[in-house]
């Protein structure tokens, strides 16, 4: 091969490296800018003051004498449009049958949007669930509802060779010639005086706990209780992973029994993670009775088996990575085997299997399959430390399915399910970029 060829060939596998480097953090960025502009949307919005008469009720939080100020200058409009609703009640009482049947369930309509973008209306019963006591909390989601009663949903069927056509027609044209209709535009046109919104920072949905099904509130058992299955999965799979990488690389010889516990390890490796959780399930809890039902433990002990071949495989990389000279140099001054292993080999080693435990505990913590039938619930608060024994508890990622796909207000929470997506890859992320510093700091250290 001359050198203009070698050249050439040099710089197409330099362009195509580079071109894959690019295309990559392209699609990171696809998928990482919608997750974090939405996820933080969760913390910074825009509130109304229905969010602070939810945060001074549920949670205690806020000023009241100014939220009482607030809430009277908002009364002064909305009592309008009660007036209006009240006075169209009474006109269409003096209706013929045939008219009130007629505007009797397009009122209901117009009087749930109300309902739903105010709160509950004067007289009405006390709502059994939290998610009706209050109007809309967030700015974005009153300006749907807001939509929601100036326009209702049609279909064009008129073309039969087409599918039907979906088209908003104002609602107000349903009630011409009554009262009502001049309810529509002064809502449209004073909404802002009677929702009053203003920005709002709101760490409580880091350190709240959920009401009402994530309606309100925030995600700290969700936090907390991933933090115990990663961390109480690592406290089984660490010590174990590491111990079994000694003997491999170590203490056993070639043998049948040495290659097929080497091929148990790679194919548990391999093995689809909701098998670990259906094994977690009988093995665990009805064969061993570590607890009762789902709980801390058992999904831990779950999440333990699953990645204790990662931490077996990274270990034995680690310590077969540390020099020979080192065994020699310990052995050749009278140094027993394990005095050697737990004072030169092991600690050489430590970098990349402290690498290798703190990737596998990011993996435990977004792992949901093997926690499905072991240790998660969809609601729940946050578990004492004494309860990892005999309680499930929520976890990030089994809610975050939970909510995206079986919740039945799922389009009304997106802000809640991307706020966990962004939590769970933060701490994902942190947890690798801890394991990068830890492993350059201990490696410095032992190059003294």
């Amino acid at each position: 091969m001359n050198l203009g060829t070698r050249k050439l060939l040099d710089r197409s596998f330099t362009s195509v490296g580079i071109g894959s480097i690019v295309i990559m953090a392209l699609a990171l960025m696809v998928v990482l800018v919608p997750i974090v502009t939405n996820g933080l949307g969760a913390v910074f919005f825009t509130g109304t003051v229905e969010h602070r008469k939810m945060l001074l009720s549920e949670f205690n939080r806020g000023d009241s004498r100014e939220l009482e100020t607030a809430i009277a200058s908002s009364d002064r409009y909305r009592a309008k449009v009660y007036e209006m609703l009240s006075g169209f009640e009474s006109e269409m009482a003096a209706m013929t049958p045939e008219r009130q049947d007629e505007y009797r369930p397009k009122y209901g309509q117009v009087k749930t949007a109300v309902q739903a973008l105010l709160g509950p209306l004067p007289g009405d019963p006390e709502p059994m669930l939290t998610r009706f006591k209050y109007g809309q909390t967030r700015w974005e989601k009153a300006e749907e509802k807001l939509h929601d009663l100036l326009y209702e949903t049609k279909w064009d069927n008129s073309d039969p060779n087409a599918m039907s056509k979906e088209y908003f027609a104002n609602r107000s044209e349903s009630f011409a010639g009554t009262s009502l209709v001049k309810l529509f535009p002064y809502v449209r046109e004073n909404m802002s005086n009677m929702l009053l919104p203003e920005f709002t920072v709101y760490w409580g949905f880091i350190t709240d706990s959920s009401v009402d099904s994530h309606i309100f509130g925030g995600i700290w058992p969700e936090i907390q209780g991933t933090f115990f299955l990663a961390v109480g999965a690592m406290l089984f799979a660490f010590p174990l992973g590491v111990i079994a990488a000694v003997y491999f690389t170590e203490y056993a010889k070639s043998g049948f029994f040495n290659s097929m516990l080497r091929s148990a390890n790679s194919t548990l490796a391999g093995v689809p993670s909701i098998v670990f959780g259906m094994f977690g399930l009988a093995f665990f809890i009805n064969t061993l009775k570590v607890s009762e039902s789902k709980s801390v433990i058992a999904g831990s002990l779950t999440l333990a088996i699953m990645i204790l071949p990662t931490i077996i495989r990274a270990a034995e990389e680690a310590i077969l990575a540390v020099p020979k000279t080192y065994r020699e140099a310990s052995l050749s001054l009278g140094s027993t085997k394990w005095n050697t292993i737990a004072t030169v080999i092991l600690p050489a080693a430590l970098p990349g299997i402290l690498t290798g435990g703190v990737i596998s505990l990011g993996r435990a913590a977004g792992e949901t399959a093997p926690i499905i039938f072991t240790a998660a619930v969809s609601v729940g608060s946050a578990i004492g430390l004494a309860d990892v024994f005999s309680s499930p508890t929520p976890a990030l990622s089994w809610n975050i399915y939970n909510l995206a796909s079986e919740h039945e207000a799922a389009a009304q929470i997106r802000h809640v399910q991307y706020g966990m997506v962004l939590a769970l890859v933060s701490i994902v992320l942190l947890l690798n970029l801890s394991a990068i510093v830890l492993r350059a700091r201990i490696s410095k250290k032992l190059k003294g």
